[in-house]
């Protein structure tokens, strides 16, 4: 792989520690540059720039039509020449499968970060997802759940598809600096020793379940007086209706943060992390399930996404149904008035994300480009 030519094509993203990740990797193995589509500005291009790594950004205020994006990023590639591109999103899907497609790019790889959602919310997107299956030498699925569906809903062939698990720095998430944390308390004006604090990080989709964790924790809060739930990533198409279920706990009783950067630190402030997405097809893998367990936050989980491959009920987690906010409730509760059974799940919740490691999908992604 070494000294091969790669472009990412990435759209709608502002920050991924994955893709800082992988450009800090890749960037000393191979001739790599990026194609991002997105705003002018956004912390990842600014990492990019640091890293002086080749970046055109195609940014919705100067290329306003998709077709202008599209002949965008078909001259970038024309002049580029890559051996191998990987796409990352949807609308990047679109753009450069198409594209790189049209001017016989050797590998064209795609990850499919969405799993059942043109199954059951906007079929219309089905055609455009067989459309991207067909056009691409190589489908990244980053679950077993996605490949389940691109095999058997989607009709892709088996044999374009590659089980690559996400990676993640797990020390990032263990080894946080205490000034980080305190900095973060004092932002958020969390009390040390007050709560417990109840944590989500989730944006505000009906298929996340939040709808279902607000009245699990109003619940909670008879038996916690002082529970302090934060709310991360706040913001989304069903705020309206997340905001309504808010109305009914007190301003000094939750937190919604739109965005933190300092994830790492941002879990460390929470005595019970909940995810609860409302069917097992939901997410396409779920990345909070990996990013708590290695933070050592005792947590309470619907199964979705990844995390059948790997969670199990009272060994690394709490598993409760799907929309029950009682067992929500409950779930939390267990944890929290048994201190034992709480370090119980973190030291196995950390023991069980050793399988996600950024060795482990680097050395898998070098295969697929080779």
């Amino acid at each position: 792989m070494i000294g091969k030519k790669i472009v990412y094509i990435i759209s709608d993203i502002e920050k991924a520690l994955a893709f800082e990740w992988i450009a800090q990797h890749l960037s000393g193995k191979c001739d790599l540059s990026f194609i991002l589509i997105s705003n002018a500005e956004t912390p990842l291009i600014e990492f990019l720039k640091k890293l002086e790594i080749k970046c055109t950004v195609i940014s919705d205020n100067q290329y306003k039509s998709n077709l202008a994006k599209w002949i965008k990023v078909l001259l970038v590639l024309k002049k580029e020449r890559p051996e191998v591109i990987h796409i990352h999103m949807w609308r990047a899907m679109l753009l450069g499968l198409t594209t790189s497609f049209l001017l016989r790019t050797k590998k064209r790889i795609f990850t499919r970060h969405h799993s059942a959602i043109h199954y059951v919310t906007d079929s219309s997107g089905l055609k455009w997802d067989k459309l991207c299956n067909w056009l691409a030498t190589d489908i990244v699925a980053i679950s077993e759940n996605v490949r389940n569906i691109l095999v058997s809903r989607d009709g892709a062939m088996p044999s374009k598809i590659h089980l690559i698990h996400h990676g993640f720095d797990l020390d990032y998430f263990q080894l946080v600096e205490e000034t980080l944390i305190e900095r973060l308390r004092s932002k958020y004006d969390i009390k040390k020793g007050r709560g417990p604090v109840i944590g989500v990080i989730s944006r505000y989709l009906e298929l996340k379940g939040i709808q279902f964790i607000i009245p699990a924790f109003q619940k909670l809060k008879k038996k916690f007086p002082d529970a302090h739930l934060i709310l991360a990533n706040g913001h989304g198409e069903f705020k309206t209706s997340i905001k309504n279920l808010l109305e009914e706990l007190s301003l000094d009783s939750y937190t919604e943060i739109r965005f933190e950067e300092e994830l790492a630190a941002l879990y460390k402030l929470f005595d019970v992390f909940v995810h609860a997405p409302v069917d097992l097809t939901q997410e396409a893998f779920g990345q909070t399930y990996v990013e708590a367990l290695a933070a050592g936050v005792p947590s309470v989980f619907t199964l979705s996404g990844v995390a059948p491959e790997f969670i199990i009920h009272k060994v690394n987690a709490w598993v409760v149904p799907y929309a029950e906010s009682d067992a929500i409730e409950y779930g939390i509760t267990q944890i929290l008035e048994d201190p034992l059974f709480a370090t119980s799940l973190v030291t196995q919740g950390r023991s069980s994300v050793r399988r996600f490691t950024l060795e482990i999908m680097f050395s898998k992604l070098e295969i697929l480009y080779a």
